[in-house]
């Protein structure tokens, strides 16, 4: 009996020691490096002081509202804050309230005559499914399922005969369709499904058949179905719709994959990103975080010193046309990428 005793002390004791080393190796993994996490602090605390008392952000001049405060929230919850928890608790909680506000009775997440609204209505998508997979509060929560749902719906009903999105509505365009718009709305989708929302499986195949027809005989994903030549960034962003819906090994994501490697990983200047550098690699990280530790650290640490080395004395970032709040809120996003709070994001 004393020796049984003694084994399983050493049993427990084992394990312990086990829990400890593995909450080390995950604390370690979360702070890999210190200069890039408070990069991401300093970023998130300037977009802080930028929040406005109805709980938005906007894009230079007052556009993007809707997109600018999901991107801006997702950063923070990226970050680890909640609605209720964390530092940034408040922000996000004022920014999902508006969010919610912003909800119309026909599904949209914005204003018909909001600036290419379907941006904001994808990001809203993500943005709110992750925070609705984590709400405490029983009442938000029910607000979020119903905002959710109708949203998932909306989107549906805005797909275009060719399977994509436009920057409106199928009908409020013209059944015009383009390939950022269509990933957003993809990705957003698919958030929503993984937070328990029901999606239905037509307008996720028929969105990546839309993609598939985009692509292009060097690999890579073009402006639209009717050409526009292949851009470096919308691939990016396919690849990380693809890999949400965990396709990882079809034989689009291999052209896919080979099409980045060369445009991106080897590109040295924006121009060669028509401009978009901050959302190539937006998606382009999730991406690279999810082959996994080797891929990720090699191609982390070099764009992680091309962030660092852009950044302001305030913590914003001011690169791009769209503003500093657009490319703060990316940034940040992307800084944190590994700390592995989000399910969307996650391997």
């Amino acid at each position: 009996m004393t020796g049984w005793k003694w084994t399983g002390c050493r049993v427990l004791l084992l394990a312990v020691c086990l829990t400890g080393l593995l909450r080390h190796n995950d604390a370690s993994a979360a702070v890999k490096d210190p200069k890039a996490k408070l990069a991401a602090i300093k970023g998130l605390e300037w977009l802080a002081t930028e929040q406005h008392r109805q709980g938005y952000w906007e894009a230079n001049g007052g556009q993007y509202r809707v997109a600018m405060t999901a991107l801006a929230g997702n950063a923070m919850l990226c970050e680890g804050s909640t609605t209720t928890r964390g530092k940034f608790a408040k922000n996000i909680s004022l920014a999902v309230d508006y969010l919610i506000e912003c909800s119309q009775p026909n599904g949209l997440i914005g204003f018909k005559n909001d600036y290419h609204y379907t941006y904001g209505h994808g990001f809203s998508m993500l943005f709110l499914s992750q925070v609705f997979g984590e709400e405490e509060d029983a009442q938000r929560r029910e607000k979020l399922k119903d905002v959710l749902t109708r949203a998932v719906q909306f989107c549906g009903e805005a797909q275009t005969p060719d399977g994509g999105w436009g920057y409106v509505s199928a009908k409020d365009g013209n059944n015009f369709d383009e390939g950022s718009t269509c990933v957003t709305q993809l990705q957003g989708l698919r958030a929503c499904r993984n937070a328990g929302i029901p999606v239905p499986k037509e307008v996720v195949d028929n969105g990546i058949e839309y993609i598939r027809k985009c692509t292009g005989p060097d690999g890579g994903v073009q402006y639209s179905i009717r050409g526009g030549g292949s851009r470096a960034p919308i691939t990016a962003a396919a690849i990380a719709c693809m890999f949400s819906s965990g396709e990882y090994e079809n034989d689009l994501v291999k052209k896919f994959l080979a099409y980045c490697d060369k445009n991106i990983r080897s590109a040295k200047s924006n121009s060669e990103f028509f401009g978009h550098w901050h959302y190539a690699h937006f998606y382009y990280s999730q991406v690279m975080y999810r082959l996994g530790d080797k891929d990720w650290s090699s191609y982390s640490r070099d764009l992680y010193r091309e962030i660092l080395r852009q950044q302001s004395a305030n913590g914003s970032w001011k690169e791009g046309h769209i503003g500093p709040v657009y490319v703060t809120a990316i940034n940040a996003t992307i800084l944190q990428m590994d700390n592995g709070f989000l399910p969307i994001y996650q391997r």
